[in-house]
């Protein structure tokens, strides 16, 4: 079984929500765990809380905005200068804005798209080469059930979506035979702060958590390195019945 002790991940947006429990399944599992966010304060906040998982020198973080090539290029870099390379990169950072095409203006469609789809790319080009020095690697793209089922006001978010499985098909194939593994999932409706306010969390115990993201991305990469679960489409079991 392929074991996460000491290996080095980078894993964006991972602050809060999804990123963060992703981050602290990482820790558990003996990870050093390089995160990053938009916001330097909420870094060293989720920092310091995710030392509670295990080892204070095993957790970092910088503040980053995967939009600019610049912020993704020292996030990679500085992650593999502080825990000496890179086994694993979860791109999770995202946002939505759900609008009518002809409501969304240009800037809120370029902010979507390059924080869903270009950040990604990014961060990719920069961490290949250094999973490729390491004989391998791991790549798992956050992408969303939006990816494959469009919905009314979502023209830019499933534009980035579909894209990013696009993306993450195309890469597989790119780097498979460099030992670099590549999985996108794909979460319906996750109980996050994600298009909505935490308060509405108690009333939606049905969802997805972000534990249950974690926890796919752990067994994947545990999952036997002779198989690729390439692509995993997560459902809440008992979703409210429709009336």
């Amino acid at each position: 079984m392929n074991t996460l002790t000491d290996k080095v991940a980078v894993v964006t947006g991972g602050t809060r929500g999804i990123g963060a429990a992703i981050a602290g399944a990482l820790l558990k599992e003996g990870a050093k765990v390089f995160i990053c966010g938009r916001d330097g304060a909420s870094v060293k906040s989720a920092v310091k809380s995710l030392a509670n998982h295990g080892s204070a020198e095993r957790i970092a973080g910088i503040p980053a905005d995967v939009r600019r090539y610049e912020d993704c290029r020292k996030l990679i870099h500085g992650a593999a200068d502080r825990f000496g390379g890179l086994d694993i990169l979860v791109n999770n950072a995202g946002i939505g804005i759900f609008k009518l095409v002809d409501h969304i203006d240009p800037e809120e469609w370029r902010s979507v798209v390059e924080t869903n789809l270009s950040g990604v790319f990014y961060c990719c080009r920069e961490a290949i080469p250094l999973m490729r020095q390491r004989g391998g690697g791991y790549i798992f793209n956050i992408s969303s059930l939006a990816g494959i089922n469009a919905i009314p006001g979502g023209s830019a978010y499933n534009a980035s979506k579909f894209g990013l499985n696009g993306f993450s098909e195309a890469m597989m194939q790119d780097v498979r035979y460099d030992g670099i593994r590549v999985s996108y999932l794909m979460p319906g409706s996750v109980a996050t702060d994600f298009g909505g306010s935490p308060g509405t969390r108690a009333r939606e115990s049905w969802k997805l958590t972000g534990e249950d993201i974690a926890k796919a991305v752990i067994d994947l990469y545990k999952f036997p390195s002779t198989a690729l679960a390439s692509r995993i489409e997560m459902r809440p079991s008992q979703p409210p019945r429709k009336k």
